[in-house]
């Protein structure tokens, strides 16, 4: 019985120790383990057997840390109860070796506490080749279990020399926004940046004025006087400190006129003045002088001020001078109409349509030669003067202006009689007689040179001008379609002129319908100084429609596009008819958005109205595009071919202009149309016929080659300028014509058109004008007019709205996708990614090209599907790929 009792008794002592046996084994292998390292590849156990006790509670975890140059690092641990603690370092075991520990006993409890820590290198973190950073982690383990501590994270720290963004200087009105970027350089961890003025730190707590929290970007909300001076962006992180360039900003002020002063009192020359000073408030920092007059005066006693005279001899001097001034007109009027009634002389003018705004070439014959008025027979006259002119000249006066009309570029005019005098002639008495006969071909009189000639008879004149009233013409192209929540896309065909309005731009259950037109008429922007319209003035609308996200309007321009030689602004018309400039596209704003491209300005709007772009150039080297094109008809004459060449705007509305007049008039594009490039140096365009087959062509005399003075295509912003000539076939049987025509600006760029067409219509080549994607469905609208799937969209948004650590966000998106400029516009909008998204869609409108979006998804790290490839039910089902992986 006592041995039973006693064998009992032993065995429930040796089961209480069962579990510090497991325990004493399980901590025996785990050191073996250790000891051993990880070459074997031998893990240790994640738990061990239960035990009465507590689980190890961890003091002190391990901390993220950087790798300094060459300096290691040490990770800490300190747990207790703990009889043990080992390092992890990406899931394998550090040896036992490479631990050191410490261990104490915790006088408020009793318990043991054990802290041990480690050392990593350099090149321990460099070896190291994983999905993630190098990671260590502590294990502890008392009576009872184990416990696991944070993973701390190692990353060798670094900055990189060169600013991914330098801010740039920039030069701003008071008041104005003030917006200086600055991308730090690359670095782990993340530079911290700091904004210096003339080298003192910026603190923006202070000036509410000035916000340094955007992104790393300053933005002073308005421009004050003081706000000039350096700025200099300052990054740094633990290993070092990096400057940006200096950018220096200025704010100017433009003056303004006081008001007028009182009027002087009258002067003895009857007048009294007035005066104003540029002082409210004066130019400042290179702000623009007032414009206007400082000085003016006017006549104080309504027209009836009489100067006294002083002495009667003046009296009887002004006296004198007046009766002989009276007596010598008279003798003049009577021998000039005594000699115009016995004249027998008389001049032919052969020549084209002298009015029609084209060219004109003037050649005079005499019909008889000798006159018997002549007082000295052997004094012969200066026929150069005006009695001869030939060689084409561009009109410039008034009349030119008041014909130049769409049918006076093309009808020939019914005979008018022009009166031709030789100033020398006139001087001895002598009158000429001259006629004009009106031809089939384009014609102007002549300019600068013509002293020796007068106006038309007012009664040739005045049926000519009510003809040309009676005719039709266009004002505006106009297109409008209706569109809802889904929105869409309205294109004015063949004029590069669209409408984007983005999903979700109109509220849900409303509806509007939408109209865009082009002024087709005389420009209502009239051009200040040396600024120049750059684009047709487009109108959208409604005017009162509002819409909850910006629109993006596109609209082409003709300028060869640099910031160092033109300064190109955005312009809205009012609703009293005068012109504001809404933005400069160099300009920072939060109203709206401008990105140019090389053929077409794509803006973001939240308004409709009348816009256009206009541009002032800042040197000699600024060049607008222009597009050259040759056409040609038969004439009325069956032996004459009228070849027309164009220089216009290259616009695509422009030279639909010209299509459409040339078609209603029977003409033909004889080859395909070229690009000019025309420099603002004030040089004049040259246009001549070259290699004409002799023997069997001619052209006209003195039409092979003529000139337009460089501001008729510099500011050509009404009819399309164009040039005309005529040319004759020795024979009818003659159906071939090959010529060139070269079209060239002085000390400037020259372009060439080969001309190689039959002149019978049913044998000619046709050349096609337009593209034919631009010409059908004006009105796209719902998911059809855009060319990433909504679905797809949705999820490009969720990803990139959202701030990342590593920069991958918007801002990311719109450098990728080349939109640098601005971007505090997109910070202000709820959704910065459907806006750029919306831009990218305005741009790609014609070549769809996905491609460049998903290279511009893979560079950033999101995406490894080419777009292009993928239709839109396989989209919902991939879902991007990078979506799976980003759990979008």
């Amino acid at each position: 019985m006592g041995t039973a009792a006693a064998a009992g008794e032993g065995a429930g002592r040796a089961l209480r120790w069962l579990p510090w046996l497991g325990l004493c084994f399980w901590a025996a292998g785990a050191a073996a383990a250790a000891a051993r390292g990880t070459d074997n590849g031998e893990a240790l156990p994640e738990s061990i057997p239960s035990a009465p006790g507590t689980l190890p509670h961890f003091i002190e975890e391990p901390d993220d840390a950087y790798i300094i140059k060459s300096n290691p690092i040490a990770l800490r641990c300190k747990a207790r109860p703990a009889m043990q603690i080992f390092f992890k370092c990406n899931g394998e075991w550090v040896h036992q070796n490479e631990h050191v520990s410490e261990e104490s006993l915790d006088e408020s409890s009793g318990l043991k506490v054990r802290e041990v820590f480690i050392n990593v290198t350099r090149q321990q973190v460099e070896d190291f080749h994983g999905p993630e950073d190098y990671w260590c982690q502590c294990v502890a383990w008392s009576h009872l279990g184990t416990s696991k501590s944070r993973k701390a994270s190692v990353r060798i720290a670094y900055l990189r020399k060169n600013f991914e963004q330098d801010p740039q200087g920039r030069e701003v009105p008071i008041e104005g926004m003030i917006v200086l970027h600055c991308r730090p350089p690359e670095g782990v961890p993340a530079a911290e940046v700091e904004w210096l003025k003339n080298e003192e730190p910026i603190d923006s707590e202070q000036d509410e004025n000035i916000d340094t929290r955007a992104d790393h970007n300053l933005i002073i909300r308005q421009a004050r006087l003081s706000d000039s001076g350096n700025y200099t962006c300052m990054a740094a992180n633990i290993v070092a400190k990096r400057r940006s360039l200096s950018a220096t900003v200025v704010v100017y002020v433009d003056g303004s006129w006081e008001v007028w002063s009182e009027w002087s009192v009258c002067s003895p020359e009857c007048e009294h003045l007035r005066i104003r000073e540029c002082t409210a408030p004066p130019p400042r920092n290179g702000g623009k002088f007032c414009e206007g007059l400082s000085q003016e005066s006017e006549n104080c006693t309504d027209g009836l001020c009489i100067l006294g005279m002083e002495n009667a001899s003046d009296i009887a001097l002004y006296s004198g001078l007046g009766a002989a001034v009276v007596a010598v007109a008279v003798l003049v009027i009577g021998v000039t109409l005594y000699r115009r009634s016995q004249s027998d002389y008389g001049v032919d003018v052969i020549d084209s349509s002298a009015l029609t705004g084209g060219f004109q070439t003037f050649n005079f014959k005499t019909v008889r030669q000798g006159n018997s008025l002549l007082l000295n027979s052997s004094l012969q006259p200066d026929l150069t003067v005006s009695r001869t002119y030939s060689g084409p000249i561009c009109l410039q006066d008034p009349l030119d202006k008041e014909l130049m009309t769409e049918s006076s570029l093309f009808n020939p005019l019914s005979d008018i009689k022009v009166k031709v005098q030789s100033s020398f002639m006139v001087s001895l008495g002598v009158s000429e007689r001259a006629e004009y006969h009106g031809k089939n071909h384009s014609g102007t009189f002549p300019h600068g040179n013509n002293r020796g000639f007068t106006a038309v008879h007012p009664r040739n004149k005045t049926p000519y001008i009510q003809n040309l009233s009676s005719l039709p013409t266009r004002t505006e192209l106009r297109t409008t379609g209706v569109f809802g929540h889904l929105g869409g896309r309205l294109v004015m065909p063949n004029t590069g002129v669209s409408l984007l309005i983005p999903h979700g731009a109109i509220p849900e259950e409303n509806s509007w319908e939408i109209y865009m037109s082009i002024n087709q008429g005389e420009p209502s922007l009239q051009s200040d100084g040396s600024e120049v319209l750059l684009s047709p003035e487009v109108t959208c609308g409604p005017p009162d429609m509002i819409v909850t996200t910006p629109f993006a309007l596109t609209i082409p321009h003709c300028a060869d596009v640099s910031s160092e030689h033109w300064n190109i602004h955005l312009k809205k018309r009012t609703q009293q008819g005068k012109w504001e400039e809404v933005m400069s596209v160099e300009d920072e704003s939060t109203s709206c958005y401008c990105l140019l491209d090389p053929f077409a300005c794509h803006v973001l709007l939240d308004s409709f109205g009348t816009y256009a772009l206009t541009g002032e150039p800042i040197t000699d080297c600024a060049v607008k595009q222009l597009k050259v094109a040759v056409f040609g008809c038969m004439s009325c004459n069956s032996l004459d071919y009228n070849l027309r060449v164009y220089c216009v705007d290259n616009t695509p509305c422009a030279f639909q202009e010209v299509v459409s007049d040339e078609k209603h008039h029977g003409g033909q594009l004889l080859e395909e149309p070229k690009l000019l490039h025309f420099k603002g140096n004030t040089f004049s365009l040259q246009i001549s016929v070259l290699d004409i087959p002799p023997f069997l062509w001619r052209i006209k005399p003195f039409t092979a080659c003529q000139e337009v003075p460089f501001s008729r295509v510099w500011s050509s912003n009404r009819q399309p300028l164009h040039c005309a000539f005529s040319l004759e076939r020795y024979t009818p049987t003659t159906t071939q014509l090959s010529c060139k025509i070269c079209i060239r600006q002085l000390k400037g760029h020259e372009q060439i058109l080969q001309v190689q067409t039959s002149i019978l219509e049913n044998e000619r080549e046709t050349i096609t004008f337009f593209a034919q994607e631009d010409s059908t469905f004006p009105a796209q609208t719902g998911p059809k007019a855009f060319k990433i799937p909504y679905s797809i969209r949705q999820r490009i948004c969720a990803t990139f709205d959202t701030p990342n650590a590593k920069g991958k966000d918007w801002q990311m998106l719109a450098q990728k996708n080349s939109i640098n400029r601005n971007l505090s516009y997109f910070a202000t909008q709820s959704s910065p990614s459907a806006v750029i998204l919306n831009l990218w869609e305005a741009r790609h409108q014609h070549d769809g090209d996905l491609d460049s979006l998903a290279c511009a998804l893979e560079e950033i790290g999101r995406t490894h599907t080419k777009l292009s490839n993928i239709t839109e039910p396989q989209l919902e089902e991939a879902d991007f790929s990078y979506s799976r992986q980003n759990g979008l």
